[in-house]
């Protein structure tokens, strides 16, 4: 059985977990915009070139509380509150703005 590496990308994670035919037509049934917010915070968090153990110190919180905030965006199991999002932010040099559309 091939194992895989200890520590996987999330492009990789996503690409692994697209393969099975299952997830694939949940992740395409669901609405696109709620994962935007979530790809915005990799995105940034990857542009400023942080782990999330890095993030987590800049919050003043600990790498496992990060890993459950991207991790529970990511199921849609959980939604934030806009002062997490705040300290997420700021840990990465950028502000919150929210637009209704």
């Amino acid at each position: 059985m091939k194992r895989e590496p200890a520590t996987m990308t999330d492009e990789k994670m996503v690409e692994k977990m697209l393969k099975n035919p299952e997830v694939r037509s949940e992740y395409e049934r669901l609405n696109r915009e709620e994962f935007a917010i979530l790809d915005e915070m990799l995105a940034a968090r990857r542009g400023a070139g942080l782990s999330q153990a890095e993030v987590a110190e800049r919050m003043g919180t600990k790498a496992p509380a990060v890993t459950r905030l991207e991790s529970a965006l990511a199921s849609g199991k959980h939604s934030p509150s806009i002062a997490t999002l705040r300290k997420y932010a700021a840990a990465l040099g950028k502000r919150v703005e929210i637009h209704l559309v």
